[in-house]
């Protein structure tokens, strides 16, 4: 043999024993346990990740329901203001136009008493003046005789009356 076919030979029986040596030490028993582990670890993960993802989205879905109620229960709470708003609205309106109505009727009645008032002075006035005009007329009227003739017919009048 030469060289090259001795060389081929013993590489090749120091393969044999490679490989034995790796079979008496049972690595390829530890391989497929290592490789049966890293896929269990696999698995498991793999089994995490979908419950975990199944629990991401129930809890998706909680929140979406949640928020659903909430912008349903906040429209609601929009819609209940806006109609408390317009009711009040309309009753501020109402007591303007209550409170415009009886300021309106109490500066009227104020006007009325003014007039009424106004007109009471007028003839009082009148009355007044009309007093001193007869007054000083009856004064001019009654010097002399006609004044005696007065005053004898008014004290008549006054016993007849008294009496």
């Amino acid at each position: 043999m030469d060289p090259t076919q001795w060389a081929t030979f013993w590489a090749f029986m120091a393969l044999l024993v490679f490989l034995g040596l790796l079979v008496y030490l049972k690595v390829p028993g530890r391989i497929v346990a290592a490789l049966d582990e890293r896929s269990t670890k696999i698995r498991t993960q793999l089994e995490d990740a979908r419950r975990l993802r199944e629990e991401a989205q129930a809890l998706l879905a909680d929140y979406q329901r949640r928020r659903n109620e909430a912008e349903s229960e906040a429209e609601a709470i929009v819609a209940q203001a806006r109609r408390e708003a317009d009711a009040l609205t309309e009753e501020a309106r109402v007591r303007m136009q209550d409170f415009v109505t009886r300021r309106t009727k109490a500066v009227e009645a104020r006007i009325a008493q003014a007039v009424a008032q106004a007109v009471s002075e007028g003839r009082n006035r009148a009355v007044d003046v009309a007093t001193a005009a007869a007054a000083r007329i009856l004064g001019e009227q009654a010097q002399g005789t006609m004044g005696d003739q007065l005053i004898d017919r008014s004290i008549r009048s006054v016993r007849s009356n008294l009496n």
